[in-house]
């Protein structure tokens, strides 16, 4: 007589999901041998053909780096797409999020061109902000030529265990690799607050995020590639093949038939965009880029903030704040913040205060109610905001309908996104040095999450910055107090009259409760 086979086990595991190692200290990983080693990374940046190109502002005596900004998203899109064909030796990407979208699309197969080429090609991707079980670029794990990790992983891979994970281990789930770089054969960077999806990318997305990325090339590129090469051989970087999709034949030969209909589908449009990619190289190789000369620093947090204690995490001090706090201290005439999620602190407040003090002028523009994607964090913002105008510093808000007035590349494809959120994360001191990267200024940044930064010395390239944040403030919406009410000020178009509200622009009631109810929660969690 055959025995009757339980279904409980199996119907546990499918919901539960697979355990999956966190760190590479468990045993499972023991037998783990890198595709891609230092070997790989043993050659000169500056004989690449992308140094070459500027051979001679490249000065490696003077330690010189070149930065052009990128102002728009479309742009930001090219130019990751036409340095990947460019690479010729490697290409290391670190991103927060990943979104499994038709622009993450195009960008992998970009990438897996590229090591179809003999690039060596490195992703690190924070597990959080990506649904790394059905993220198509973890598959690209099986190319020969492209190794991908997990950063600090979700053990139980089922969405029924993800919060009570998150309850039983949230000192270090809270915690996120935020950090954001596209890096090319050592030598060119794009740092900045993009992460890899279509609402970064292309203005004609249902939610567009207007943001600033700078194109580094030089020195200032070989202190990313080291802070990259410390979070990819950290502990809680695990390879990817420990998912199991990331090994399924299946799942990349669904994925090669993807890259080849995206060709098929789109033979009109895909002709015109490689039209695009050959402008761009050939710009770039008749050093037609406009890049502004100068000495960059590169930040960044150290990995091991995600796992030292709370008591330790919030008296953190790392060498971006404390970079921070010296260039204010140093600013004597202005400063200009661009900031999506604003919150000082007692910190941030009195550095402001004394400069102001001092005659520093300060203007900051940051993302307004109906703008947010966060409005727990604006009623952080709330709380500062009326200080902040009564001590004399001008304040923006981003307007959710903003015409998008930045970029000139491509322009007649531009279609305006119906929703707009300010994502940027810029200062510029005194008219000479700038501040551009992923950190937000606000206590999740400082505190839990880890950062990087780039801070470039050039007042060519900082006047730049300063005129695209001024632009920024046309679109906004101007916050003044008078006799202790809030007031916003501002035009919707170039043809409008100036409107003027006493409460949050373009919201809802609804939303506006929210936003109260919002300012309970505890600014260090928000």
């Amino acid at each position: 007589m055959t025995k009757k086979k339980s279904f409980l086990p199996q119907v546990l595991s499918s919901l539960l999901g697979c355990a999956i190692p966190t760190s590479m200290k468990d045993a499972r990983l023991s037998g783990y041998q890198p595709k891609i080693t230092e070997k790989d990374f043993e050659y000169n940046p500056f004989e690449t053909p992308i140094a070459k190109t500027h051979a001679k502002e490249l000065n490696t005596k003077t330690n010189t780096s070149g930065a052009a900004l990128i102002d728009d998203g479309l742009s930001a899109f090219i130019i990751r797409a036409a340095f990947a064909r460019m690479a010729t030796k490697t290409i290391d990407l670190q991103t927060y999020i990943y979104s499994n979208d038709f622009s993450a699309h195009v960008l992998i197969s970009e990438l897996k061109n590229a090591a179809d080429r003999g690039v060596k090609v490195r992703i690190l991707i924070d597990d959080y902000g990506t649904n790394s079980d059905i993220a198509d670029v973890i598959v690209l794990n099986q190319h020969p030529n492209i190794e991908v990790k997990i950063f600090n992983a979700v053990k139980h891979r089922s969405r029924l265990l993800y919060y009570p994970q998150m309850l039983l281990d949230f000192n270090r789930l809270n915690s996120r690799m935020h950090n954001k770089l596209f890096i090319v054969d050592n030598i060119a960077l794009i740092t900045g607050g993009r992460n890899i999806g279509s609402n970064y990318f292309m203005p004609e997305t249902a939610a567009n995020f207007s943001d600033t990325d700078v194109l580094f090339i030089g020195q200032i590129t070989h202190d990313a590639t080291k802070s990259f090469n410390e979070y990819w051989n950290y502990e809680l970087s695990v390879p990817a093949s420990v998912i199991p999709k990331a090994c399924s034949t299946r799942a990349m030969q669904k994925l090669n038939r993807q890259f080849i209909h995206q060709e098929q589908i789109g033979e009109k449009n895909l002709k015109r965009y490689n039209t695009i990619i050959s402008l761009v190289v050939r710009e770039y190789e008749r050093k037609n880029f406009d890049f502004c000369w100068g000495q960059g620093t590169f930040l960044a947090d150290t990995p091991n903030k995600v796992q030292m204690p709370m008591t330790r995490k919030e008296k953190y001090h790392g060498k971006i704040m404390l970079t921070l706090n010296k260039l204010w201290r140093a600013t004597k005439k202005s400063a200009y913040v661009s900031a999506a999620y604003f919150v000082p602190g007692r910190g941030g407040m009195q550095m402001m205060q004394n400069g102001k003090k001092s005659g520093v002028h300060v203007t900051i523009i940051t993302n307004s109610l109906a703008s947010t994607n966060a409005p727990t964090v604006f009623a952080k913002w709330e709380k500062y905001r009326k200080k902040l105008i009564c001590d004399g510093i001008d304040v923006y808000e981003f307007m959710s309908s903003a015409e998008n007035r930045r970029g000139k590349l491509h322009d007649r494809m531009r279609k305006q996104s119906s929703f707009s959120v300010m994502h940027s994360k810029t200062i510029v001191f005194d008219d000479k040095i700038s501040w551009i990267g992923s950190f937000n200024l606000d206590p999740r940044s400082a505190y839990y999450n880890t950062e990087n930064v780039a801070v470039f010395e050039s007042q060519k390239f900082a006047q730049k910055l300063r005129n695209m944040i001024i632009d920024d403030t046309k679109t906004s919406w101007h916050v003044t107090v008078s006799n202790k009410k809030t007031t916003w000020t501002g035009l919707r178009s170039s043809d409008d009259a100036p409107r003027v509200y006493h409460h949050d622009p373009n919201t809802t009631i609804f939303r506006r409760i929210f936003k109260t109810i919002a300012k309970i929660i505890p600014e260090k969690f928000v």
